[in-house]
């Protein structure tokens, strides 16, 4: 639910103070430092919480910590990616296949009642999916509006 109202907050006060300034570029730029601020949000997560987030990844995959910090790495770049108007479209493309990618481990995580913040609470699961998966398709519907179309 954090990474929904830094999106939206950003966005709305971007939109709102940026035709106060010189600075305003916009309902594209808005909607794509939005995301930006998002990941780079998300991503202090896979750092924080590295090893209750390396608990999200199903059994089957190995080196479950490496790849929650790799994960972080790569929004931090997403992140980065949206802010360049040159790369954003491709970068928009990558970020929308991450999000189909890592919604199986979300998914694992709501089954098996995995809290990413702390691995020794319990997490909201399946109930979680109800908000995690629309989510999810808001975050690739919102990526394709202001990066891809």
């Amino acid at each position: 639910m954090k990474p929904l109202f830094v999106l939206v907050i950003v966005y709305v006060a971007l939109l709102a103070f940026g035709t106060h300034t010189t600075f305003d570029k916009g309902n594209i730029f808005a909607g794509n430092m939005a995301m930006a601020a998002m990941l780079l949000f998300t991503a202090i997560g896979h750092f924080k919480f590295k090893t209750s987030m390396a608990a999200m990844v199903p059994l089957f995959i190995p080196k479950k910590v490496e790849l929650v910090l790799l994960t972080g790495v790569m929004e931090i770049l997403f992140a980065i990616g949206l802010a360049i108007p040159g790369t954003r479209h491709f970068t928009g493309i990558a970020l929308i296949i991450f999000y189909i990618v890592i919604l199986p481990a979300n998914i694992y995580a709501a089954k098996n009642r995995i809290n990413y913040e702390d691995l020794y609470k319990p997490g909201p699961g399946p109930k979680y999916l109800w908000f995690r998966i629309p989510f999810q398709l808001f975050l690739i519907v919102w990526v394709w509006y202001f990066s891809i179309r």
